[in-house]
């Protein structure tokens, strides 16, 4: 049987080198491979099925919503999902922006309907259970679940059959297990792992569609259009990128617009919400408000507001230096290198960095730079980050057994640090290809899709000299 060989973990990666040594040892060269129904794709699923399963017995203490002397926070198992069922309207039946403004965008906002929809359908059919807010906690879990094996599934196609063991990083993540089921994220990511396979496919359009349907449940997916935009500049492949571009524009207004035009009140909410929103403690401007509050805080404000033009201002900055260090790459660069920088630059810069924005970033980094040492640590980070939030938060109540937001900054700021350390290593090895385990001089990137053969690489003939080429543009 002819095929790619797919290299074990234990043969790219030192520290799943060093780890094998307590089974015995990494696989040898002439170890005998047979064909098994664990296929790596099964295998990867059936990992992150656990890790799921695992994220789900982390948040079930706070199942019941009886939250009783802080315990959402004191045993870390906080998650939106609970408080919202009522807080929005669920549990009475309102249509989201129809009978109540939901602080989601559209696509979020039909799932937490459809899940409320299901929620009494399932008394409808005399099914057991009596606490709708726990079915619809349950049901949310379930359908969450699927979206994570989906993310999980598009992350190893878009590493590619070669590489497809990367996508381990985020199917055995420790932070999916604190945020799978924080919020509605997991709808967002398994969009934008999608749309990155689509992408690595050739199937620009479809790579649009899946943005559109990205954006339209959180933002932030709308973000892989710049790197899309600056390697279109440097390979001179614009087509591609405009259909990709116009496809997600036409599906996020066709998801949309019935909406605002229907409801547009409701519809706005989101908008509005995010722009009057204070910066949240997780942000550098939140620590400048806090450190220097007679020149960024205003007195007598529910919080600190930061100028919008301001803010956006610095993340066009921040999205610049990715720019230039793209563009004056020797080596094309890799597009989930720039995908992880960009996507890592907005929750810097952002003044609303949630705690559960950060998985975000984890099946970027299985395809950006999957060294599992820097990605275990830099996820302790993260864990640590939201242990610290629940810490301060219950600070509220008891002053005196909790943790400040002097040693929550701390916290952050060691967060920050080991992230900008990660940007670093993959802008060290966007400048210096030889240092990036993923690039081979056959492949120079699993996931350049159409940037794979560019015009300088079409005025070849023999692909072999075109691949080549494609590691210099």
């Amino acid at each position: 049987m002819t095929g790619v060989v797919t290299p074990a973990p234990s043969s790219t990666d030192p520290t799943i080198r060093r780890a094998a040594a307590a089974i015995g040892g990494p696989l040898g060269r002439y170890a005998q491979r047979e064909v098994s129904w664990w296929t790596p794709i099964r295998v990867l699923l059936a990992i992150a099925a656990f890790t799921l399963l695992l994220g789900y017995a982390q948040k079930s203490p706070c199942a019941d919503g009886r939250w009783v002397a802080s315990s959402q926070y004191t045993q870390a198992c906080y998650s939106d999902v609970i408080p919202l069922w009522g807080a929005e309207g669920l549990a009475d039946g309102a249509v989201p922006y129809r009978d109540h403004a939901v602080e989601y965008p559209v696509v979020t906002g039909g799932f937490m309907w459809i899940t409320a929809e299901l929620t009494r359908g399932w008394h409808a059919v005399g099914l057991p259970g009596k606490d709708e807010g726990v079915i619809f906690g349950v049901l949310t879990c379930v359908l969450l679940s699927v979206c994570g094996l989906l993310a999980v599934a598009a992350t190893a196609g878009a590493a590619g059959r070669r590489r497809i063991w990367d996508a381990a990083i985020f199917a055995a993540s420790p932070l999916l297990v604190f945020h799978a089921f924080s919020n509605w994220d997991l709808i967002a990511m398994a969009f934008t792992s999608g749309a990155l396979w689509a992408w690595a496919r050739n199937r620009p359009v479809a790579a649009g569609v899946l943005i559109g349907l990205g954006t339209a449940a959180k933002l932030y997916p709308a973000l892989l259009l710049i790197p899309l935009f600056i390697l279109a500049f440097r390979t001179r492949v614009w087509r591609p990128v405009v259909w990709a571009a116009v496809s997600a524009a036409l599906v996020w207004l066709a998801v949309n617009l019935p909406i605002a035009l229907a409801w547009t009140k409701g519809w706005w909410e989101f908008y509005s919400f995010s722009a009057t929103r204070p910066a949240e403690a997780s942000t550098f401007w939140a620590m400048l408000n806090h450190y220097f509050p007679d020149r960024f805080s205003t007195p007598g404000s529910g919080g600190w507001v930061p100028s919008g033009p301001v803010v956006a201002l610095v993340l066009i900055l921040a999205v610049g230096v990715v720019c230039w260090l793209a563009l004056t790459a020797t080596a094309r660069p890799r597009l989930a290198q720039l995908v992880f920088l960009v996507v890592a630059a907005f929750l810097l810069t952002t003044k609303v960095w949630s705690p559960q924005y950060s998985v975000w970033l984890v099946p970027l980094l299985a395809l950006a730079r999957p060294r599992w040492r820097m990605a275990i640590i830099w996820q302790l980070s993260e864990i640590a980050v939201w242990i610290g939030t629940l810490l301060w938060l219950v600070g509220g109540s008891d002053p005196n057994h909790a943790l400040t937001y002097e040693g929550l900054t701390a916290l952050l700021l060691l967060r920050d640090g080991v992230l900008l350390v990660l940007m670093g290593l993959i802008v060290l090895e966007m400048r210096r290809p030889e240092l990036d385990g993923v690039r081979s001089e056959d492949c120079p990137d699993p996931g350049a899709g159409p940037f794979a053969f560019s015009l300088a690489d079409r005025r070849l003939r023999d692909p072999a000299q075109a691949r080549a080429l494609g590691s210099f543009e």
